[in-house]
């Protein structure tokens, strides 16, 4: 039969739910984002997002359980993301999910919402009957997003140990503040991206940061500001931009950093699979880079299908289904947690 976990997800600018079964069988995933509207404003507008989040959330919810043909009886809990993020958002899931909870008499599970992102290397299709491919701890992964970019060793599926992360910028917080710099607009990353494609990655010779004696850590803030300064640069002297070439030369930097710090991590620590998760784990550079090093280096790579990438309810189920197997459970005094740590219960 297994265990059906509701995953619930506000923790930004997407209203997500999801069914998952025993912690990575998908059985319903609902998104709606909000990206069109923030667009308009360059950015999440918080206000804005918990307004939308107001709206939809119920909706998204309704969904994921039509989807999943099933009732509120057949849940085994309800997981909910209450942090990291944004504090308006995180709680307007947090009361649905308690209000749910108390409603229904359905346990009630806090998430941490970059746990969740790891947790979605775990995530596979309902009734995918190959499962060679499936992860399990132990495992070094890279967690990279618009507000994080940590190098976390996975103990096991609720234990976790940060290895590395960013001493200013996330990766993907330098990827929003360059596109912006070269005229892309919101989203940056997938921008970026999309541009990149067209351009040569040598063609500018950006930094490759390093943290004193720090070899896991990050520092995104002096590429940004090395970007900023070619693109004055150029315009104070009149010659023209190849945006493309800056995309390209840009992203490969920071891609360099972000795959050469963590398999150094990986084999350091005796890991033999490298993960990744997080929004900026759907840049197509950084998962063949990934890949590529990983596996010259005799590791095995992972990373999520791209919809899991990006913030979802079906990683919140997961890491859910996994929490509620250690016994742990959230009561009605559960509230947000802007600033919450990677391993805080």
């Amino acid at each position: 039969m297994g265990k059906y976990i509701l995953g619930i997800e506000t923790s930004c600018d997407e209203t997500a739910a999801a069914v998952v079964r025993d912690g990575r069988e998908v059985i319903s995933n609902v998104i709606y984002t909000q990206i069109p509207t923030h667009t308009l404003y360059g950015g999440v507008v918080p206000e804005i997002a918990s307004r939308e989040h107001v709206l939809k959330i119920n909706q998204v919810i309704k969904k994921a359980l039509a989807d999943a043909k099933l009732d509120w009886k057949d849940l085994d809990a309800i997981a909910v993301t209450y942090g990291p993020g944004l504090v308006g958002p995180l709680l307007i899931g947090v009361s649905t999910a308690k209000a749910l909870a108390y409603a229904k008499g359905i346990p009630l599970v806090g998430v941490n919402h970059i746990e969740g992102h790891i947790c979605a290397n775990y995530l596979m299709e309902k009734n995918e009957s190959d499962n060679s491919e499936a992860v399990a701890p132990p495992y070094m992964c890279l967690v990279a997003s618009g507000g994080h970019s940590h190098i976390v060793r996975v103990d096991d599926f609720t234990k976790y140990t940060i290895i590395g992360r960013t001493h200013d910028d996330a990766a993907g917080e330098a990827f929003d503040k360059v596109a912006r710099a070269i005229g892309l607009g919101y989203p940056g990353g997938p921008k970026v991206d999309k541009l990149a494609r067209e351009g040569n990655p040598e063609a500018i010779q950006f930094p490759r940061a390093s943290v004193g004696d720090s070899p896991y850590d990050f520092s995104f803030s002096g590429i940004k500001s090395a970007v900023l300064n070619y693109l004055n640069g150029a315009e104070m002297k009149g010659q023209e931009v190849n945006k493309a070439d800056v995309a390209a030369s840009f992203q490969q930097a920071v891609i360099d950093v972000l795959a050469d710090h963590t398999i150094k991590a990986a084999l350091d620590h005796g890991m033999k699979t490298v993960a990744l998760a997080g929004g900026v784990a759907a840049n197509s550079l950084l998962r063949e880079t990934m890949k590529e090093r990983a596996e010259a280096k005799g590791l095995r790579f992972h990373c999520p299908e791209l919809i899991y990438c990006t913030d979802n309810g079906a990683m919140i189920a997961s890491a859910g289904f996994f929490e509620y197997e250690e016994g742990r459970r959230a009561d009605l005094y559960l509230n947000a947690i802007p600033n919450l740590k990677i391993g805080e219960r």
